[in-house]
């Protein structure tokens, strides 16, 4: 019992630290957006309306994979049928949920953001827009389950971001990627009388090669 207490502090702190870089960063303003992780039929999540820097180890919030809360007295996120859909339908232990500036601005001129950049290939393909749904509506998380098909991140239409991964890190890493991505995009597509180049899918696929070697191995 204490291995599992242990456990969940760790992971706890891990996620607070996770959603106070995304205020740090600027990929969220005030108590906007939301993080969580999955620890097997647990999921530890922001609680909703609560800044992050006031959130301390006495306010852990966990659900189970059905939405009923196991830990905790603070309300989930409003987005959590978002962040249940993931975990039901993919590998995914963390989920980072945004409202990126660059992101939510590319999310309302395009139905894909174009591969301006290889690094498109480390989220799957080209990044797809999930149609606008009112927030926390199951409608929302549908569209974006559809959106993120074959792929470890999507757009929001008039919304946001949201990516998943292996760890609360990597999630947040593929998160400023894409608005990183979505930046390029904006900047190269405003430059009068220039249109910008865009990777075919076969440089894509290249790339996505390319990446399944990168960074430390063994």
């Amino acid at each position: 019992m204490k291995d599992r207490a242990d456990r969940l502090a760790e992971a706890w702190s891990d996620l607070v630290a996770t959603a106070r870089r995304t205020v740090t960063d600027g990929l969220v303003v005030g108590t906007s957006g939301n993080v969580s992780c999955r620890i097997k039929d647990l999921v530890l999540v922001t609680p909703s309306g609560v800044p992050y820097d006031r959130l301390g180890p006495g306010d852990t919030t966990a659900v189970d994979l059905e939405g009923r809360q196991i830990i905790g007295t603070l309300r989930p996120t409003s987005e959590l049928p978002m962040h249940l859909a993931v975990y039901r339908t993919t590998t995914a232990t963390a989920v980072v949920h945004t409202h990126a500036p660059c992101a939510t601005a590319v999310s309302t001129l395009v139905p894909e953001l174009p591969p301006v950049h290889y690094m498109t290939a480390a989220l799957g393909g080209p990044v797809r827009v999930a149609p606008y749904a009112l927030y926390g509506s199951d409608e929302l998380a549908a569209h974006m389950l559809a959106a993120l098909r074959d792929r470890t991140g999507c757009l929001l239409q008039n919304h946001g971001t949201l990516t998943y991964g292996d760890s609360l890190g990597q999630a947040l890493d593929r998160t400023a990627q894409l608005e990183w991505m979505c930046r390029v995009w904006l900047t190269a597509s405003s430059v009068p009388g220039h249109t910008p180049s865009l990777l075919s899918a076969e440089q894509l696929d290249a790339a996505a090669d390319r990446l399944k070697g990168y960074g430390p191995q063994g």
